[in-house]
Protein backbone atom coordinates (compact mmCIF):
# COMPACT_ATOMS: atom_id res chain seq x y z
CA UNK A 1 0.00 0.00 0.00
CA UNK A 2 2.99 2.89 0.74
CA UNK A 3 5.42 1.35 -1.86
CA UNK A 4 5.68 4.78 -3.69
CA UNK A 5 6.36 6.29 -0.16
CA UNK A 6 9.10 3.17 0.86
CA UNK A 7 12.93 3.41 0.78
CA UNK A 8 14.03 0.23 1.58
CA UNK A 9 18.11 0.54 2.89
CA UNK A 10 20.55 -2.27 2.39
CA UNK A 11 23.46 -1.18 4.82
CA UNK A 12 23.87 1.43 7.54
CA UNK A 13 25.43 3.76 5.41
CA UNK A 14 21.85 3.65 3.18
CA UNK A 15 19.95 4.12 6.54
CA UNK A 16 21.57 6.99 7.53
CA UNK A 17 20.99 8.70 3.94
CA UNK A 18 17.78 7.53 4.12
CA UNK A 19 16.90 9.33 7.62
CA UNK A 20 19.04 12.48 7.78
CA UNK A 21 19.25 13.65 4.00
CA UNK A 22 16.37 15.45 4.42
CA UNK A 23 17.45 17.63 7.05
CA UNK A 24 19.02 20.53 5.31
CA UNK A 25 16.75 24.02 6.11
CA UNK A 26 18.06 26.59 3.52
CA UNK A 27 16.22 29.36 5.59
CA UNK A 28 18.70 29.01 8.44
CA UNK A 29 21.15 27.10 6.62
CA UNK A 30 21.92 24.65 9.26
CA UNK A 31 20.56 20.73 9.40
CA UNK A 32 17.03 21.23 11.22
CA UNK A 33 14.93 18.67 10.23
CA UNK A 34 11.26 19.16 9.46
CA UNK A 35 10.09 15.31 10.14
CA UNK A 36 9.36 13.74 13.10
CA UNK A 37 9.55 9.52 13.36
CA UNK A 38 7.70 6.06 14.50
CA UNK A 39 9.33 2.92 14.82
CA UNK A 40 7.55 -0.38 14.22
CA UNK A 41 9.47 -3.89 14.37
CA UNK A 42 6.85 -4.27 11.58
CA UNK A 43 6.63 -2.58 7.77
CA UNK A 44 3.38 -4.18 7.59
CA UNK A 45 2.38 -2.22 11.03
CA UNK A 46 -0.54 0.76 10.56
CA UNK A 47 -0.87 3.63 12.33
CA UNK A 48 -4.05 2.28 14.30
CA UNK A 49 -4.27 4.19 18.04
CA UNK A 50 -4.52 2.19 20.98
CA UNK A 51 -8.23 3.52 21.59
CA UNK A 52 -9.10 1.82 17.99
CA UNK A 53 -8.12 -1.57 19.13
CA UNK A 54 -10.46 -2.09 22.25
CA UNK A 55 -13.05 -2.98 19.85
CA UNK A 56 -16.45 -1.18 18.50
CA UNK A 57 -17.89 2.17 19.47
CA UNK A 58 -14.60 2.63 20.69
CA UNK A 59 -15.38 6.33 19.65
CA UNK A 60 -18.35 6.71 22.15
CA UNK A 61 -16.07 5.33 25.11
CA UNK A 62 -13.37 7.98 24.85
CA UNK A 63 -14.69 10.43 26.94
CA UNK A 64 -15.61 8.00 29.73
CA UNK A 65 -12.38 6.53 29.81
CA UNK A 66 -10.22 10.10 30.01
CA UNK A 67 -12.96 10.98 32.53
CA UNK A 68 -12.42 8.02 34.72
CA UNK A 69 -9.11 8.22 34.09
CA UNK A 70 -9.02 12.08 35.96
CA UNK A 71 -11.51 11.13 38.78
CA UNK A 72 -9.32 8.12 39.85
CA UNK A 73 -5.82 9.68 38.93
CA UNK A 74 -6.68 13.20 40.21
CA UNK A 75 -5.10 12.52 43.76
CA UNK A 76 -1.54 11.35 42.01
CA UNK A 77 -1.11 13.51 39.16
CA UNK A 78 -0.73 17.41 39.34
CA UNK A 79 -2.20 17.72 35.69
CA UNK A 80 -3.78 21.08 35.40
CA UNK A 81 -7.33 21.12 34.09
CA UNK A 82 -6.35 21.02 30.64
CA UNK A 83 -8.00 17.80 28.79
CA UNK A 84 -4.93 18.05 26.60
CA UNK A 85 -2.69 17.60 29.86
CA UNK A 86 -4.98 14.88 30.98
CA UNK A 87 -4.84 12.88 27.59
CA UNK A 88 -1.29 13.43 27.38
CA UNK A 89 -0.56 12.20 30.89
CA UNK A 90 -2.97 9.28 29.94
CA UNK A 91 -1.28 8.32 26.70
CA UNK A 92 2.00 8.69 28.82
CA UNK A 93 0.62 5.57 30.94
CA UNK A 94 -1.05 3.88 29.00
CA UNK A 95 -4.60 4.45 28.44
CA UNK A 96 -6.26 3.98 25.35
CA UNK A 97 -6.20 7.28 23.41
CA UNK A 98 -6.82 8.72 20.22
CA UNK A 99 -2.81 9.63 20.65
CA UNK A 100 0.00 8.60 18.76
CA UNK A 101 3.82 8.41 20.12
CA UNK A 102 6.55 10.51 17.96
CA UNK A 103 9.54 11.19 18.65
CA UNK A 104 12.12 13.79 17.25
CA UNK A 105 15.00 11.31 16.74
CA UNK A 106 15.56 9.31 13.91
CA UNK A 107 17.73 6.73 16.66
CA UNK A 108 14.94 6.57 18.94
CA UNK A 109 12.88 5.26 16.64
CA UNK A 110 15.55 2.64 15.15
CA UNK A 111 15.99 1.42 18.82
CA UNK A 112 11.78 1.09 18.97
CA UNK A 113 11.89 -0.54 15.67
CA UNK A 114 14.73 -3.10 17.00
CA UNK A 115 14.34 -2.97 20.72
CA UNK A 116 12.50 -6.79 20.31
CA UNK A 117 14.68 -9.86 19.65
CA UNK A 118 11.36 -11.75 19.23
CA UNK A 119 10.97 -9.72 15.98
CA UNK A 120 14.28 -10.08 14.06
CA UNK A 121 12.86 -12.25 11.41
CA UNK A 122 10.33 -9.63 10.02
CA UNK A 123 11.28 -6.19 8.16
CA UNK A 124 10.92 -3.02 10.37
CA UNK A 125 10.27 0.20 9.44
CA UNK A 126 10.55 3.59 10.59
CA UNK A 127 7.83 6.28 9.54
CA UNK A 128 8.69 9.73 8.66
CA UNK A 129 6.52 12.35 8.82
CA UNK A 130 6.56 16.30 8.05
CA UNK A 131 5.15 17.93 10.92
CA UNK A 132 5.67 21.22 9.54
CA UNK A 133 4.20 20.64 6.19
CA UNK A 134 1.25 18.90 8.45
CA UNK A 135 0.40 22.52 9.97
CA UNK A 136 -1.07 23.44 6.18
CA UNK A 137 -4.05 21.26 6.43
CA UNK A 138 -5.00 22.59 9.87
CA UNK A 139 -8.30 25.39 10.20
CA UNK A 140 -7.54 28.81 10.29
CA UNK A 141 -8.24 29.29 13.79
CA UNK A 142 -5.68 26.43 14.92
CA UNK A 143 -3.08 27.78 12.31
CA UNK A 144 -3.22 31.14 14.45
CA UNK A 145 -2.96 29.92 17.19
CA UNK A 146 0.66 28.48 15.94
CA UNK A 147 1.84 31.53 14.48
CA UNK A 148 1.35 33.68 17.11
CA UNK A 149 3.06 31.58 19.61
CA UNK A 150 6.06 31.43 16.84
CA UNK A 151 5.77 27.38 16.79
CA UNK A 152 5.45 24.20 14.69
CA UNK A 153 3.69 22.06 17.13
CA UNK A 154 1.15 22.57 19.96
CA UNK A 155 1.55 22.33 23.81
CA UNK A 156 -1.45 22.11 26.10
CA UNK A 157 -1.23 25.50 27.15
CA UNK A 158 -1.57 26.92 23.02
CA UNK A 159 -4.20 24.59 22.19
CA UNK A 160 -6.54 25.01 25.46
CA UNK A 161 -7.54 28.61 24.59
CA UNK A 162 -8.65 27.66 21.14
CA UNK A 163 -10.13 24.25 20.94
CA UNK A 164 -10.98 23.33 25.06
CA UNK A 165 -12.68 19.65 23.86
CA UNK A 166 -12.77 16.92 21.41
CA UNK A 167 -15.86 18.69 20.32
CA UNK A 168 -14.11 21.90 19.96
CA UNK A 169 -11.17 20.17 17.79
CA UNK A 170 -13.62 18.83 15.49
CA UNK A 171 -16.01 21.66 14.58
CA UNK A 172 -13.67 23.85 12.72
CA UNK A 173 -14.27 21.80 9.67
CA UNK A 174 -15.51 19.02 8.11
CA UNK A 175 -12.39 17.38 6.52
CA UNK A 176 -9.52 15.59 9.31
CA UNK A 177 -6.67 16.75 10.10
CA UNK A 178 -3.41 15.65 12.34
CA UNK A 179 -1.90 17.89 14.52
CA UNK A 180 1.26 17.30 16.88
CA UNK A 181 1.46 18.32 20.13
CA UNK A 182 4.23 18.42 23.00
CA UNK A 183 3.36 16.99 26.46
CA UNK A 184 4.47 18.62 29.56
CA UNK A 185 7.68 16.83 30.64
CA UNK A 186 5.88 14.42 32.75
CA UNK A 187 9.05 12.65 33.93
CA UNK A 188 12.79 11.64 32.38
CA UNK A 189 11.46 9.31 29.90
CA UNK A 190 9.09 11.86 27.88
CA UNK A 191 12.63 14.26 27.76
CA UNK A 192 15.06 11.31 26.95
CA UNK A 193 12.64 9.75 24.40
CA UNK A 194 12.46 13.99 22.43
CA UNK A 195 8.82 12.69 22.48
CA UNK A 196 5.64 14.09 21.27
CA UNK A 197 2.42 13.15 20.04
CA UNK A 198 0.34 13.40 17.02
CA UNK A 199 -3.59 12.88 17.49
CA UNK A 200 -6.34 13.68 14.56
CA UNK A 201 -9.27 15.93 14.85
CA UNK A 202 -11.57 13.14 14.79
CA UNK A 203 -11.07 9.39 17.07
CA UNK A 204 -11.98 7.43 13.59
CA UNK A 205 -9.21 8.47 11.49
CA UNK A 206 -6.80 6.35 10.86
CA UNK A 207 -3.26 8.84 10.45
CA UNK A 208 -1.69 6.00 7.89
CA UNK A 209 -4.80 6.16 5.88
CA UNK A 210 -5.00 9.97 6.05
CA UNK A 211 -1.60 9.90 4.84
CA UNK A 212 -2.26 8.14 1.92
CA UNK A 213 -4.21 11.02 0.52
CA UNK A 214 -1.04 13.14 1.53
CA UNK A 215 1.69 11.21 0.32
CA UNK A 216 4.10 14.06 0.19
CA UNK A 217 3.87 14.49 3.69
CA UNK A 218 5.95 11.07 4.69
CA UNK A 219 8.07 8.38 3.59
CA UNK A 220 8.60 5.00 5.50
CA UNK A 221 12.13 3.45 5.65
CA UNK A 222 12.00 0.10 5.51
CA UNK A 223 14.63 -2.04 7.45
CA UNK A 224 15.16 -5.40 6.06
CA UNK A 225 15.39 -8.29 8.92
CA UNK A 226 19.21 -9.18 7.72
CA UNK A 227 20.00 -5.87 9.60
CA UNK A 228 18.33 -5.20 12.37
CA UNK A 229 21.27 -7.09 14.62
CA UNK A 230 23.92 -4.59 12.92
CA UNK A 231 21.52 -1.42 13.71
CA UNK A 232 20.82 -3.10 17.06
CA UNK A 233 24.21 -3.35 17.90
CA UNK A 234 25.05 0.48 16.38
CA UNK A 235 22.43 1.98 18.93
CA UNK A 236 24.02 -0.07 21.51
CA UNK A 237 27.50 1.55 21.01
CA UNK A 238 25.51 4.85 20.45
CA UNK A 239 24.16 4.55 24.09
CA UNK A 240 20.58 4.64 22.61
CA UNK A 241 19.21 1.43 25.07
CA UNK A 242 16.13 0.94 27.57
CA UNK A 243 18.63 1.65 30.14
CA UNK A 244 18.64 5.77 28.68
CA UNK A 245 14.97 5.91 27.24
CA UNK A 246 13.46 4.32 30.18
CA UNK A 247 15.60 5.71 33.12
CA UNK A 248 15.14 3.62 36.33
CA UNK A 249 15.76 0.30 37.43
CA UNK A 250 12.87 -1.42 34.63
CA UNK A 251 14.65 0.17 31.76
CA UNK A 252 18.07 -0.97 33.41
CA UNK A 253 16.81 -4.68 33.37
CA UNK A 254 15.29 -4.86 30.26
CA UNK A 255 18.30 -3.52 28.85
CA UNK A 256 20.32 -6.03 30.50
CA UNK A 257 18.16 -8.77 29.56
CA UNK A 258 18.36 -7.75 25.77
CA UNK A 259 22.09 -7.45 25.66
CA UNK A 260 22.52 -10.56 27.48
CA UNK A 261 20.64 -12.17 24.99
CA UNK A 262 21.34 -14.58 22.36
CA UNK A 263 19.69 -16.05 19.71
Amino acid sequence: MHKGNDVVVNSWAELQNALFDHSWDDKIERFRSSFVYRGTHNNDFNLKTSIMRIGSKYEQLEPHLLRNFRKYAHTSAASGNSVWNWLALAQHHGLPTRMLDWTYSPYVALHFATEDLSTFEQDGCVWCVNYVKSRDFLPSPLMKALEEEGSNVFTPEVLEPVAPSFNALKSFQEEEFVMFLEPPSLDARIVHQYALFSMMSDVRTELSQWLLKHPDLYFRVIIPAKLKWEIRDKLDQANITERVLFPGLSGLSQWLKRHYTHT
